[in-house]
This record gives C-alpha cells, sequence and structure tokens, in this order.
C-alpha cells in the first residue's frame, strides 16, 4: 500500500467556502463516480483546513487529499486513465493554483506515539 498526500492551495481569486464547496461536492464526487479512476484507488480523503488562522498552518494551504492505492503501479494507472486527462486534469486547474501543489507519495508509516507504537 502507498499513500498520496497532496497539499492544496486554491486558484487566485477563489474563496475559501468556494474552494471547499467544489472541492467536497464536486471533485471528490468526480472520481468516486468515476468507475474507471474510482477502481484505482482504496480510499481518498480530504482533509480541509482548519481555519483560515495562523494556528491552521501555512496561511497558502487549503487543504490535504490524502489517496490510498495497492502499489505505485496503480497510482500509475490512474493517471494513465483517459478520464483523468478529460475530468480531473481540467477540473483540477478550475479550483486548484497548480503552481503550489505539492504531493508525496509515502510507503506505510512508521507510528512512533500511538495505538501501532
Amino acid at each position: 500500500m502507498v499513500k498520496l498526500f497532496a497539499v492544496l492551495s486554491r486558484r487566485e481569486g477563489m474563496g475559501r467556502a468556494e474552494f471547499l464547496e467544489h472541492w467536497h461536492h464536486h471533485h471528490g464526487p468526480l472520481i468516486a463516480d468515476t468507475p474507471e479512476l474510482a477502481r484505482h484507488l482504496r480510499r481518498y480523503v480530504q482533509h480541509p483546513r482548519a481555519s483560515d488562522g495562523p494556528l491552521s498552518g501555512s496561511v497558502d494551504c487549503d487543504g490535504v487529499a490524502e489517496q490510498w492505492f495497492d502499489s505505485l503501479d496503480d497510482f500509475a494507472a490512474f493517471l494513465a486513465e483517459p478520464a483523468y486527462a478529460e475530468l480531473i486534469a481540467p477540473d483540477e486547474r478550475r479550483f486548484l493554483d497548480m503552481d503550489r501543489v505539492r504531493f508525496v507519495i509515502c510507503d506505510e508509516p512508521v507510528v512512533q506515539i500511538g495505538d501501532d507504537a
């Protein structure tokens, strides 16, 4: 299992409420409701920034997307689906500042504190 974590920033001129509305109610369902995309994912979680205040982290970060794949090959297959190029990539440009999006693919975590430590 590998996990993608993408730090997201909204497109310039888009308000927080508009960003969250699009991300939660359009973009997420677009992936979930497109079988040829959803079949590659084990899990897709959206983590919105807690607030606009400084205690919620970097001011240009609006949330983190978490996607679980069985392997890097499954992630590559997700990106290679024609539906990704036709539906997802254009939608990402509608609400994300693609120049500021950062992502990392991680292996299973090493838990230092908690139930699995």
